[in-house]
């Protein structure tokens, strides 16, 4: 089967959290696929153990364009800075609000503070990004994409992670929301939603291909095995694109099957 590719030439994208793990992984691919990448992120670092230097100079390494900008999603004034920041490219066409946090802690053991903190990451990150890039989007009369990060949490509740669950379900009604809202300005906003993902930091991906081996996880994965950042990349290419140009509104599961259980 052979492979799709698609074309961002002359378009702007920004990736919130776009130097690890997932965001990476979409900002290497819609830089391999001509776009001007800039990566919103609280440091340019990678945590990947694989990444040999960060996002954005991975992509001018390949010949891209891209930039960094140090981004806190908590921070309204950060989102917008940074979309301001897409202006010197003319503006944003396409907006991955991936930026996120996760904790653990059962109804009883979280705090306030770690409460809202998730929230403010979470939430806050994806509505607002969608708030500012919507804007910039409209101010031009240009059109775009918003993608969002949600999860398998979004709809399936797991033991000790209800804030975090609570997020991701905030994010899937933040999309069809602004779905509804944005569509007379052509604007498409649409969600994917990762399953089990085995990145890069420290030893994530090996005790995770472990947990599916030995059957550890709340459910099996149909197709036996965790996905990888690079599972996430082609759907969100793919809902940015023209290809998706009749769909808003949606959350894509990217789980390996693991909801048909």
């Amino acid at each position: 089967m052979g492979s799709v590719t698609y074309e961002y030439d002359d378009e702007t994208v920004i990736v919130t959290g776009g130097s690890s793990g997932i965001g990476r992984a979409i900002a290497l691919a819609f830089g391999a696929a001509g776009a001007t990448v800039i990566n919103a992120d609280i440091m340019p670092e990678p945590k990947d153990t694989d990444a040999a230097e960060p996002t954005h100079e991975a992509i001018e390494t390949d010949g891209g364009t891209a930039r960094y900008v140090e981004t806190d999603v908590s921070s309204r004034a950060d989102i917008e800075s940074v979309v301001e920041a897409a202006r010197e490219f003319g503006g944003v066409d396409v907006m991955v609000n991936n930026a996120g946090w996760f904790t653990r802690g059962d109804l009883f053991s979280v705090d306030e503070e770690t409460f809202d903190r998730i929230h403010s990451i979470n939430t806050g990150g994806v509505f607002f990004g969608c708030q500012a890039a919507a804007a910039d989007m409209r101010d031009r009369d240009a059109g775009g994409t918003i993608v969002n990060t949600a999860s398998i949490s979004s709809t399936h509740a797991q033991a000790n992670q209800i804030p975090y669950d609570s997020t991701k379900g905030a994010i899937k009604m933040i999309t069809r929301g602004a779905a509804i809202e944005l569509a007379d300005e052509d604007i498409r906003v649409n969600a994917v939603a990762p399953g089990h993902i085995a990145t890069e930091f420290g030893s994530g991906a090996e005790q995770k291909e472990e947990s599916v081996a030995a059957g550890d996880l709340v459910k099996p994965i149909p197709l036996e095995r965790p996905g990888y950042p690079t599972d996430i990349a082609p759907v969100v290419l793919f809902l940015a694109s023209d290809q998706a140009g009749y769909v808003t509104g949606e959350t894509v599961y990217v789980d390996g099957g693991w909801q048909t259980f």
